[in-house]
Formats: C-alpha cells, sequence, structure tokens
C-alpha cells in the first residue's frame, strides 16, 4: 500500500515545479521562488512518504516472524509440560519478541519523521529568504520609479517602442 505522502508529496512537487516554471516564464520572482519552494516541500514529503512505506515493508515481515516464533515456543512447551503456566510465560515471551523487534522500527520511524522535519524546514528557510530577497529587490525598483518618475516614463516607452516594432517587423 502507498502512503498518502508519497501521493500528496509527488502532487505537490509537480505543482511547484509548474509554478517555479511559470515564474521563470514570465519574469516574476515571487511566483519563480514559492515554486521551487514548494516543489522542495514536495519533494521532501515524498521521501518521507517512501521512507514510511519502507520501514512499514520491513517491519511487517519481522513482527510476523516474531509471532510465529512465540506460537511455535507455545506449542512447544505447551506439549511438553501441559501447563497454563507455560502458556503464560510463552506469551510473555513472544511479546517481549515482538518488543525487541519494535524497537529499531520505532526508532527508525522517528528517523524518518525527524529528516522529513529538517527537509521542510530547510525549505521553509528558503522560501523565506527568497521571499526576503524578492521584497528587497522590489523595494529597490519602486524607490527608482518613485525617485526618477520621468526617466522611468522614457525608458518605458522606449521599451514598447522596441517591442511595438520587433513584432510589427515579424508580421512584414
Amino acid at each position: 500500500m502507498v502512503d498518502t505522502n508519497r501521493i500528496t508529496g509527488a502532487a505537490r512537487e509537480l505543482g511547484g515545479t509548474l509554478q517555479g516554471t511559470v515564474g521563470d516564464l514570465t519574469g516574476s520572482k515571487r511566483e519563480a521562488v514559492e515554486g521551487r519552494a514548494r516543489e522542495v516541500g514536495g519533494k521532501a514529503e515524498s521521501l518521507y512518504g517512501q521512507a514510511k512505506d519502507t520501514v512499514r515493508d520491513a517491519a511487517e515481515p519481522v513482527a510476523d516472524t516474531a509471532r510465529d516464533l512465540g506460537g511455535r515456543i507455545r506449542e512447544a512447551v505447551g506439549g511438553i509440560a501441559g501447563s497454563d503456566d507455560v502458556e503464560d510465560r510463552a506469551r510473555r515471551a513472544q511479546g517481549a519478541a515482538e518488543d525487541v523487534f519494535d524497537r529499531p522500527v520505532e526508532r527508525a520511524r522517528r528517523s524518518v519523521r525527524r529528516a522529513a522535519d529538517d527537509a521542510s524546514d530547510l525549505a521553509e528557510d528558503a522560501y523565506d529568504r527568497g521571499a526576503r530577497a524578492l521584497r528587497r529587490s522590489e523595494g529597490g525598483m519602486s524607490g527608482r520609479v518613485a525617485a526618477y518618475p520621468l526617466a522611468s516614463l522614457l525608458i518605458a516607452g522606449a521599451v514598447g517602442f522596441g517591442i511595438g516594432l520587433l513584432v510589427s517587423a515579424g508580421r512584414d
């Protein structure tokens, strides 16, 4: 069974890739940065889901083996002694065997969660840094436009005129 984190992570990664590409094509730094951050977060979530699947797949056979071993011990000892006390001891031994196998699995789960949390934190930090850089760059440009409105208008007009010439030259 596929973990839901793998599915949602892959979807988020694809959405982030698309958003980043659209931001790159349109020249929107904000969209590009948000898309890349979403892409990294999706990849981290997908990896977390893969790790959960791996741990679950590895743990199931171990737990089954522990249960089977405990059952065999109970049957063997019960056949020899036939006592309720022996059966109770066998159940406790089976529980102890399951505990021994469950501890590493739980440790692996915690490690995977920690790694996913770290990856998510890194993606969030990258997003925040990108957003701050974008705000600084936007503030710089708007400050220049406010300081030199006539020059800004002339530059915008020249760029528009140049684009118009390129478009009209392509039609001829």
